[in-house]
């Protein structure tokens, strides 16, 4: 309703007591005396209230409308607006409609009481009141109202006044939200509503049959019948001379265009006949509208949304692309955030359409804004091919270098997973890892550090090249931990091709003895290095005593200084070297011999693999892998039984379970006292959604406590990034969580993130655990809540003690 299709003399009487006390309440200088004129003008306001019919009940309900604004209780004007609502003038229920849909909800009593005057005014015979309960019934009218009125808004959909069918219109997208089983009533007028020519009423048309579309997929095909309709009227709004009414920037309605679009997609999607029957317009809008203005650019953008959405043309979509491509090189951020968003959605189905702008995406990555660059490091990732590596990897370590804080981790996880999917060869898979940890090795994932020790295994020819280069890094810089850490497993690994000092793929450094265990020493004695960085170094340092003849003596006195270490884990690496030293010398070549070549065991793409795609085992093949650890167990224990005395009879293993759960590692200590099958440690699948899933694993559980432990996996193309889990139990419940492992999951499944819970229920009420999941995918936060009911099974009963004793046992 429009201030000025009020009478003239009860605007400016309701305007000028209005403003009177909103002068009075800006005068205040403290927050003190404002709240004072406030108590003051509500207790008149109050007062007014309970003096009845006097003609200033609506100018009191205007001035608490403003004290509501102010964020003060107005709770007491409810039952004013039910008055005023009722009351025959057109000043007083205008102010009451207002208030109602300012203080009520559908969550109040109130609220209800307003029925019966919405029903009697949507039959008035002015079309300002009726427009009034419309609107009113449009914001804050709750289901059992919907339902009582969806007859009266149904039969003003065939109304002939535009403007009260507009509203009507509106009015009955708002009830099909509330109450999607009424949404039959409105179908048949919905299709007429068509052929209107205002445009306010096609708008709402087009809203109200994109809202049936949505809850009902039932009446698509009756929709998608009105194709050519839309067709017609969206051709009329792109070829239409200027209108003043409707030009916006020298768009024709943009408005009405996006909403005809986004219905066209609705009903172009996964059909070929309704696709066909838009190509030519899509084609048409997309070369007509001009995309200098910010309107033109919204239609621009829905066009793309739907070439992209329906069963286009090949051509079509390329067409679609380049206007996404032209975007990119917009001056507003906000345009080339959401172009680089929508191309990140098709780039998987239109990759080679989009490595034609990556040149653009690329200078994206120089952006100001952090959200284009993440948006473009994403795409940058996803546009890397085995074609392009070279280069991309090249543009992408400048702007590892460069980029900001809170982009090094997506950064470095984003480049290891290329360059171990498209890596040309292994040495260059090697220099680009070793380049990333010493720019940004703080920030890299943990299971960084074994991944590149594995790929230096497997490239026996590259073992002088590497200890070459990693010792002068380490020599260089040892700030950046997980290369200090490979840089010491190598040295002691192939210490001895280091001092030879004979390399073809590098120019060879004269090292001696005593350089490279001063190297080691420092790493141990620096404040910089972790309790893991020492362990490598010393591991490395006893290594080299049988890589090395004249320093053996200052290895045995480095080694036995840290038997007193007050890290247990490196004083009993100290202690147990000291025993090789002293006690089992013999052993000692032996023992610290060279690591063979170790196997991966996440799943991924091999070296020089171009097809970027997970070779799938051939299920007819017999798996000899499989049986070989299928025997280990029984082999350690007749070991087990050999240090006893020995037995004539060898013992048999069992036979394979038919299944295969992830079972304890105390099932072969289980296997010693005969006949006690292992309890699988049972998971259960509690949530499943955008290549996310989360398993739920009993660890432990009692009467009054119960540990579980959550573990993500994502088998979705890219990394799941900012993943938390947060918990909710009943009040009697005690809860706490642990810290996570981490709050990437690694694409392709190539890791997981797992979390501890612990349920202390010393009440011994019936559990229950809701966990809201937050993540984010392609760079959208998604947020979602699981209830959990049940628990799985525990792999072993804490009933059992002989169950318990293994388990403490096992325990740390």
């Amino acid at each position: 309703m429009r201030l000025n299709q009020v009478p003239r003399n009860c605007q400016c009487k309701v305007l000028a007591l209005c403003w009177e006390m909103i002068r009075v309440i800006r005068s205040a200088r403290t927050q003190g005396e404002e709240r004072g004129i406030i108590q003051k003008e509500c207790a008149d306001i109050r007062a007014q209230f309970r003096q009845g019919d006097n003609g200033e009940r609506s100018h009191s309900l205007a001035k608490l409308l403003y004290v509501h604004m102010l964020g003060y209780p107005a709770h007491f004007g409810q039952m004013e607006c039910v008055r005023l609502i009722a009351s025959p003038r057109y000043s007083e229920k205008r102010i009451g409609y207002l208030g109602a849909m300012m203080l009520l909800d559908e969550k109040q009593d109130a609220s209800l009481l307003i029925t019966n005057s919405i029903k009697n005014d949507l039959s008035h015979s002015s079309q300002y009141v009726q427009s009034l309960a419309l609107c009113t019934l449009a914001c804050m009218g709750s289901a059992e109202m919907c339902r009582d009125l969806a007859p009266e808004i149904e039969r003003l959909l065939r109304a002939s006044n535009c403007y009260i069918k507009k509203k009507a219109t509106l009015c009955a997208v708002h009830i099909i939200r509330k109450v999607p089983e009424l949404a039959e009533l409105f179908t048949p007028s919905a299709r007429s509503l068509l052929s209107e020519k205002n445009h306010g009423v096609l708008h709402g048309a087009v809203v109200l049959i994109t809202e049936l579309c949505e809850h009902n997929p039932d009446t698509l095909d009756q929709f998608r019948k009105a194709v050519p309709e839309l067709v017609q009227i969206m051709k009329g709004l792109v070829t239409s001379s200027y209108s003043p009414e409707h030009n916006v920037a020298g768009i024709s309605d943009p408005f009405l265009q996006v909403r005809i679009l986004r219905l066209l997609r609705i009903l172009g999607h996964n059909n070929d006949t309704a696709s066909d029957a838009m190509n030519d317009l899509l084609a048409q809008v997309a070369t007509n509208t001009d995309s200098s203005k910010t309107a033109g650019s919204a239609v621009l953008y829905e066009t793309v949304l739907t070439i992209m959405d329906i069963n286009s043309e090949s051509g079509l979509r390329v067409l679609a692309v380049n206007i996404l491509g032209r975007f990119l090189l917009n001056n507003d951020r906000n345009i080339r955030y959401i172009s680089m968003t929508s191309l990140q959605k098709i780039v998987q189905t239109d990759h080679n359409a989009v490595q034609r702008h990556r040149g653009t995406i690329v200078d994206c990555l120089k952006d100001q804004d952090t959200s284009v660059k993440r948006r473009a490091l994403e795409l940058s990732l996803a546009l890397v091919s085995a074609v392009n590596i070279r280069s991309m990897m090249k543009e992408l370590l400048i702007f590892l270098s460069t980029c900001p804080p809170e982009l090094r981790s997506q950064t470095t996880s984003g480049i290891f997973n290329v360059a171990e999917r498209y890596s040309p060869s292994k040495r260059w898979h090697i220099d680009t890892i070793l380049h990333v940890l010493t720019t940004a090795g703080g920030d890299v994932r943990d299971e960084t550090v074994p991944n590149l020790i594995q790929l230096i295994t497997t490239a026996s020819e590259l073992h002088c090249y590497t200890v070459h280069k990693l010792y002068r890094a380490l020599v260089k810089e040892i700030s950046q931990q997980p290369l200090v850490q490979v840089a010491c497993w190598c040295i002691g690994e192939y210490g001895d091709l280091l001092l030879k000092g004979e390399c073809e793929e590098i120019e060879p450094v004269q090292v001696t003895e005593d350089d490279v265990l001063d190297a080691l020493e420092t790493v141990l004695q620096s404040h910089m290095s972790s309790p893991a960085t020492r362990g490598f170094a010393l591991t490395a340092t006893m290594k080299l005593s049988t890589r090395i003849t004249d320093n053996v003596d200052r290895i045995r006195s480095i080694v036995s200084i840290y038997g007193s270490c007050i890290d247990l884990e490196l004083q009993q690496r100290a202690v147990e070297y000291n025993a090789l030293f002293k006690k089992y010398d013999h052993m000692r070549a032996a023992v610290l011999e060279r690591m063979p070549v170790m196997g991966k065991n996440s799943p991924g793409h091999t070296n020089g693999d171009t097809s970027g795609e997970n070779k799938e085992p051939d299920p007819s093949k017999p798996k000899p892998v499989e049986a070989g650890l299928l025997s280990e167990p029984a082999s350690q224990v007749c070991d087990l039984l050999d240090l006893l005395g020995g037995t004539d009879t060898p013992l048999q293993p069992n036979p394979a379970p038919t299944s295969t759960p992830t079972t304890t590692s105390s099932t072969d200590l289980l296997d010693l006292l005969g006949g006690l099958e292992p309890t699988p440690v049972l998971t259960e699948t509690v949530y499943e959604k955008n290549g996310l899933r989360l398993k739920i694993q009993c660890d432990k559980q009692t009467e009054t406590e119960v540990m579980v432990t959550l573990i993500g996996s994502n088998s979705a193309q890219n990394d799941i990034t900012n993943f938390s889990l947060q918990a909710a139990v009943p009040k009697s419940v005690q809860l706490q969580m642990k810290a996570p492992s981490g709050n990437v999951i690694p694409a392709h499944g190539l890791g997981q993130v797992t979390q501890t819970v612990v349920l202390n229920n010393p009440n011994k009420v019936s559990l229950k655990i809701r966990i809201r999941v937050s993540y984010s995918n392609q760079g959208v936060m998604h947020q979602d809540t699981v209830q959990i009911d049940s628990f799985p099974s525990p792999a072993c009963q804490p009933q059992s003690a002989l169950c318990d004793t293994y388990t403490s046992s096992a325990s740390p």
